[in-house]
């Protein structure tokens, strides 16, 4: 990377990059490692692993660049942190359950924020940020919608139960009817993002990631759907209404049982 970054030799494209416009393809490559290992294959998984450390090295060496930080740094900080937060493992404090270990863990990432608040003349860097206010922009959606409701729920903001926020699932369901019923369709657009969100909560509280929900129900509407076209291909390519394509993805689903 630091040949690719050298001016006149390096690469004309590694050269003009900064930390902005690397940053998609960051999250673009934490993705595809997910795919595959949603797809359990790990050879797959093994290069994903090399494009994503890739980017660490890319934002390393632009950093180094300036005088912030090297690679080395950025070892030695996950480090400390791991050491830290593992007291149970690596200090005093042995013998706790899953449970104790969790509670521990979000007592010491209070801790590091209530320090990281604190600059180094003793003023407040974070005064007036709200409890949210550190929940990133830039994640997914439906990512991002569970993380500010459990920030949220950290204060008693929270539903008592499943049952409940499948109640406000209904009812916002209600509320795109009536909005379709009346013909208003900007007031349905923003009752849908009311919905989804609505959904992110109750896939909260069934321990279930949202994101990981809807890239299984993709891949199987690929799946099914590719049945349906290998079956009108099979059947001569006929043109198919929606009757004989719902009659197909029965059988799909059939199939998958």
């Amino acid at each position: 990377m630091a040949a690719l970054r050298t001016p006149d030799t390096g690469c004309p494209w590694d050269l003009e990059q900064s930390f902005a416009t690397i940053a998609p393809y960051t999250i673009e490559e934490a993705y595809e490692v997910a795919d595959a290992i949603a797809r359990g294959n790990l050879a797959d998984l093994r290069d994903e692993l090399g494009d994503l450390l890739l980017q660490i090295v890319f934002y390393a060496r632009m950093a180094e660049e300036k005088d912030a930080f090297d690679f080395g740094a950025v070892v030695e900080s996950i480090t400390d942190k791991l050491i830290r937060r593992h007291p149970h493992v690596f200090g005093a404090e042995r013998g706790l359950s899953a449970d104790e270990v969790e509670a521990l863990w979000a007592r010491i990432k209070g801790e590091e924020k209530d320090a990281r608040k604190t600059g180094t003349e003793g003023e407040n860097r974070e005064e007036g940020r709200g409890l949210l206010a550190d929940v990133p922009l830039a994640l997914p959606g439906l990512t991002r919608a569970v993380k500010l409701q459990s920030k949220a729920a950290t204060v008693g903001f929270d539903w008592a139960d499943a049952c409940l926020v499948l109640a406000k699932i209904r009812e916002e369901t209600d509320e795109i009817e009536a909005a379709l019923e009346s013909g208003d369709g900007i007031a349905a657009r923003h009752e849908i993002g009311d919905l989804l969100f609505a959904v992110a909560n109750l896939a909260r509280h069934l321990d279930a990631d949202p994101e990981a929900a809807i890239r299984r129900t993709n891949a199987k509407f690929e799946r099914r759907f590719g049945y349906i076209e290998k079956e009108i291909a099979r059947r001569g390519g006929e043109p198919a209404n929606l009757a004989e394509m719902d009659a197909l993805w029965n059988e799909a689903k059939e199939c998958e049982k």
